[in-house]
């Protein structure tokens, strides 16, 4: 079987490549939907232009048959005042010299001119825009039956038109935009998230230290007040001797942060119990009545790292002693074998215990339910549990003033 660590090199680099995946996935994707965006405006805009010339083209069939010498003046005026609404791009009408027609009103369309307007004022609109339609589009031209240009029809595209050829353009640059937000707000998020983990092992450092360090200060209190009596005063450095172990052990454990530990088969139930030795010589010291109770089913052994094994348990010990609020404070910790044949730990306490939003985050690093919370110790137990030991952790049972309970499941090693 392949060792732990290339297990966990493995996972990594599936789980790197998987990332890496996703992202061209989704560029992948943005990059089929630009395209098909772009693809149906030009569609759209093709449609939309080749309307506009059947349009342009139809108009000007019919001006041809009612320009003939025997058509009705009526008629022809019915055509112009009518039927030339229904045109909704520009579009001027000349001669055969290209000379507009006037008046204006009359023979353009879509073109806005002040009535306050000069006529050497108009003029320079109109042949303005003559200018830019001949440089768009070919003109109509209406002839007679004997070949001879009766006028022409300039057009060019509808504002509509115009405005569709520039949408693909402006989406991108609003994607862009909201990319970058989303990137500069992203990288400040993380940078936070960052900062708030260093935050985090500082405190999760202090909080280590602090029982050990507490213990210590109580420790020196009782021999400065018990110097006479010797049984007291050798139990006394027998305590303080483990507190400076304690010490060592937790400096031992920051270094192992980071790094594969080295596993050994173990007894599980003698790590519970030098845990829960230590710790109850230690709660009166930290302002805590709690009584811990064992219900131990037989001896199990595991491949685990005594260090970190024993840290996720002192931090789940001291959270539920931190958690009690009643004068009575009860801890119960059970080990047995379940059906599957792992090793089942619980920790159930009758503390204050949490809501099902406070159950759901309460792995996350730095989130805390405790107002001085650190937000690292369930964070970090969860990793030494499930990625160094195989495991499992996580919250059986809490609810608000009913406690929590705890659970950690291991396999067994024969």
């Amino acid at each position: 079987m392949p060792s732990l660590s290339k297990k966990i090199l493995n996972k990594y680099f599936w789980l790197s490549l998987y990332k890496w995946q996703i992202k061209l996935g989704f560029i992948a994707a943005a990059f089929i939907i630009f395209m098909s965006m772009i693809l149906y405006t030009f569609w759209l805009v093709d449609s939309l232009m080749k309307r506009e010339q059947t349009t342009i083209n139809m108009y000007a069939s019919i001006f041809k048959k009612f320009s003939d010498a025997n058509a009705n003046s009526e008629d022809l005026f019915f055509l112009i005042s009518n039927i030339t609404p229904a045109i909704t791009f520009p579009m001027i009408s000349t001669d055969k010299n290209d000379i507009p027609n006037k008046p204006y009103e009359l023979y353009t369309k879509n073109i806005y001119l002040d009535s306050t307007l000069s006529e050497k004022e108009k003029d320079k609109i109109i042949y303005d825009y003559l200018e830019k339609m001949k440089s768009n589009f070919n003109p109509v031209i209406v002839q007679d039956d004997e070949g001879k240009i009766i006028t022409k029809f300039y057009y060019t595209n509808s504002s509509l038109i115009d405005q569709l050829k520039l949408f693909p353009f402006v989406v991108v640059v609003i994607i862009s935009v909201f990319i970058l937000i989303g990137y500069v707000a992203f990288s400040n998020i993380r940078h936070n998230e960052e900062s708030q983990i260093w935050v985090g092992m500082a405190k999760e450092a202090a909080h280590q230290l602090g029982t050990p360090l507490s213990s210590l200060l109580a420790w020196i209190e009782i021999l400065r007040y018990s110097r006479n009596d010797e049984n007291v005063f050798t139990d006394t450095l027998s305590e303080m001797e483990k507190d400076v172990n304690r010490l060592n052990i937790i400096a031992i454990r920051f270094s192992k942060i980071g790094s594969m530990p080295e596993m050994k088969l173990i007894d599980i139930k003698e790590r519970i119990e030098n845990v829960c030795d230590y710790f109850e010589r230690r709660l009166p010291h930290l302002g805590r009545k709690v009584d811990i109770i064992r219900h131990f089913e037989g001896n199990y052994n595991a491949n685990i790292n005594s260090e970190l094994f024993e840290w996720v348990l002192e931090n789940l010990l001291k959270n539920a002693a931190e958690a009690i609020e009643n004068k009575k404070g009860k801890v119960d910790i059970q080990l047995q074998k379940s059906i599957k044949g792992s090793i089942v730990i619980s920790i159930k306490d009758n503390g204050k215990g949490m809501t099902t939003s406070q159950k759901r985050r309460v792995f996350f690093p730095g989130y805390s339910t405790k107002k001085r919370g650190w937000g690292l110790g369930l964070s970090l137990s969860q990793r030494i549990i499930e990625e160094y030991h195989n495991g499992k952790i996580f919250v059986k049972d809490s609810s608000p003033n009913e406690g929590t309970t705890f659970v950690i499941e291991l396999p067994i090693t024969q």
